[in-house]
């Protein structure tokens, strides 16, 4: 018998698999439409998109598995983590889609945000103060001037799918649009920051790392309290906090 599966549920949206099929429902329609567009410009393999109707999209399941997930180990091999860059660089590459994403926010509002939530987790308990201040000073490094690219604008590990060396897909485009290249690949290796080099060897050009480890600190920084109030904890082993942690 086939069975539903609830691969990721909240407030704002849920996905379901039944069968080769995902269901993704999402309160903003918006980003709905955003995916759609986003997977037919993007010249990297995605979903087959099955159909589309208010809050609801179908597509198909992708061959392959993840090249790992956060808090976990990375499941690729060094060849796949370096397939998986090339095809980031394809992306990055490509012409600009017609509007920003997730990885294009304006930095004066970006580091007013991250001020705000920097103080709300210390103020609510959640996170040392030394530990804030401490990746507060990395993350200044990211809010800098980029060049935009086609960013997919999520672009976490569980959402590259590869077989063997090969990338059968890259799925979750409702963030995609105009951004920064180094968000992108620093949201792919959070977690996972002993297989960058094997990314970048595939990405196949020159970033500054500081940069990338300025986003991993900035990232994780933004989402620990919103992962704690929506049932997923940073807290677990290799996840945003010992992400944080690290810096240290």
């Amino acid at each position: 018998m086939v069975e539903v599966k609830v691969v990721v549920a909240h407030s704002e949206r849920a996905t379901l698999r039944v069968g080769d099929v995902f269901l993704k429902v999402d309160a903003d329609q918006a980003r709905i439409d955003v995916e759609v567009e986003a997977m037919a410009l993007a010249p990297v393999p995605t979903p087959e998109v099955l159909w589309r109707k208010p809050h609801v999209l179908a597509i198909a399941a992708l061959p392959g598995t993840t090249v790992g997930r956060l808090g976990g180990p990375s499941t690729g091999s060094p060849a796949a983590w370096a397939a998986a860059g090339a095809a980031i660089r394809k992306l990055h590459d490509a012409p600009l889609p017609p509007r920003p994403g997730g990885a294009g926010r304006n930095i004066v509002a970006l580091a007013a945000e991250l001020d705000d939530e920097c103080e709300l987790l210390v103020r609510n308990g959640l996170l040392p103060a030394d530990l804030v201040t401490r990746n507060r000073q990395v993350a200044e490094a990211a809010l800098r001037s980029w060049t935009p690219v086609f960013t997919h604008g999520d672009l976490q590990i569980a959402h590259v799918f590869v077989d063997g060396d090969e990338v059968t897909g890259i799925i979750d485009w409702s963030e995609a649009g105009q951004g920064d290249a180094l968000y992108d690949l620093a949201t792919f290796t959070l977690g996972h920051e002993e297989h960058l080099g094997d990314l970048l060897a595939g990405y196949g050009a020159d970033v500054d790392l500081d940069v990338i480890r300025a986003w991993w600190s900035l990232r994780s920084l933004l989402v620990v309290r919103w992962l704690s109030e929506h049932g997923f904890d940073p807290f677990a082993p290799g996840c945003e906090v010992d992400v944080l942690r690290s810096r240290m």
